[in-house]
C-alpha cells in the first residue's frame, strides 16, 4: 500500500459514472491509539473513519460530512466526521471490555440506527437517518444513499489494525439513453462486487483500479492528503463550561479548586481556576494582578 492518508476521485470516461478511493493509515492509527480500541472495535471504527471521507467528497461546497451509529449494544455510539479540506476524527463510545467479545456489528451495536449529517458552511444542517440493519456499513450508506440521495451507490469498506480503505462509485444525473445508464452500471457494479478485502488493504490505489476496471477507460486524479485534525480550543471549551451556568461551574471549582475538560477525541485537557471562572462569567470586569 503506497497510497497512505489519501483520498482520490476517479471518471470512467464516456459514461456519468464517478468514483472515490480512499486509504486510511497513520491518520487512522493515530486516533485509535487515543483510546486503546479492542481489535472488533477498531476495525469497525476504521470503516466508520474511510466512509467519512468518501462521503466527504461527495460534497460540493465546503462543510462537514458525520457519521454516527447509536445503539443498544454494548457500544452506544461510533461517530466519524470529515470536513471537504480532509481533516478527520472520530470517537467510539461504550462499554469497550463488553464489545471486544463481539465479532458482528449486531453484535456491537446491538438495534441500531445510522445518521449521516452534513453541515454546509455557513448554511442549513441536513441530516438523513436509516436502520443500521443490513449486516455491515458498506450496505447500510448505500441504502441511504437509494433512499435520500436518490443515486445508485455501490461501496467497498476493508480494514484490518493498520489500514482502512474504502471504494466508492456512484450514477450521477445523465442525459444518456436509460438502456445505456442500466448497462454502464451493470458492468461497473459487477467488477466492483470482486473486489476482495486483501486487495483493498494491499494494493495501491491504481492497482485496485487496473485490477477492476483496467479495459473501461478510467481516469484517476492527483491524490488529497487526509490527516487527523481536532477542532478542539480553549475557547470552545469556555463556550461549553458557560452554557451550563455560573453557578454549576462556580461549585465545582469551589469542590476541587479547578475545572479540567479532557477532549475525548485528542484527549488535550484544559484547566480553569477561580480566576478563570470568573473571568468567563464576568468579562467586563476588571481582575487585578
Amino acid at each position: 500500500m503506497t497510497d497512505q492518508d489519501t483520498l482520490q476521485r476517479f471518471l470512467f470516461d464516456g459514461t456519468d459514472i464517478r468514483g472515490e478511493i480512499s486509504s486510511l493509515v497513520t491518520s487512522y492509527q493515530t486516533i485509535v491509539a487515543q483510546q486503546k480500541y479492542p481489535d472488533a472495535v477498531a476495525t469497525l471504527f476504521g470503516e466508520f473513519l474511510v466512509a467519512a471521507t468518501l462521503l466527504s467528497a461527495t460534497l460540493k461546497f465546503p462543510g462537514i460530512v458525520t457519521i454516527q451509529a447509536t445503539g443498544t449494544g454494548p457500544l452506544k455510539t461510533i461517530m466519524a466526521e470529515c470536513t471537504q479540506g480532509n481533516k478527520l476524527r472520530g470517537i467510539v463510545r461504550g462499554d469497550l471490555e463488553a464489545a471486544a467479545k463481539g465479532r458482528s456489528l449486531k453484535d456491537l451495536l446491538g438495534n441500531a440506527t445510522l445518521a449521516i449529517t452534513i453541515e454546509p458552511e455557513g448554511g442549513e444542517r441536513y441530516q438523513g437517518i436509516v436502520p443500521l440493519d443490513a449486516g455491515n456499513l458498506s450496505k447500510c450508506l448505500e441504502f441511504y444513499f437509494n433512499q435520500s440521495e436518490q443515486l445508485a451507490t455501490q461501496i467497498k469498506l476493508s480494514s484490518d489494525l493498520k489500514t482502512a480503505s474504502g471504494v466508492l462509485v456512484q450514477q450521477m444525473p445523465s442525459r444518456q439513453s436509460r438502456e445505456k445508464i442500466d448497462a454502464d452500471w451493470q458492468h461497473v457494479s459487477a467488477l466492483m462486487d470482486t473486489l476482495k478485502p486483501g486487495e483493498q488493504l494491499g494494493l495501491s490505489h491504481s492497482e485496485q483500479l487496473f485490477r477492476l476496471f483496467h479495459e473501461d477507460g478510467v481516469r484517476l486524479f492527483e491524490p488529497q492528503h487526509l490527516n487527523f485534525f481536532c477542532s478542539c480550543s480553549r475557547q470552545r471549551t469556555e463556550q461549553a463550561l458557560v452554557s451550563l451556568g455560573a453557578t454549576e461551574i462556580r461549585g465545582i471549582v469551589e469542590e476541587q479548586g479547578k475545572v479540567s475538560i479532557t477532549c475525548e477525541f485528542c484527549e488535550e485537557q484544559y484547566e480553569f481556576d477561580t480566576q478563570h471562572v470568573e473571568e468567563m462569567f464576568n468579562p467586563d470586569k476588571p481582575t487585578l494582578h
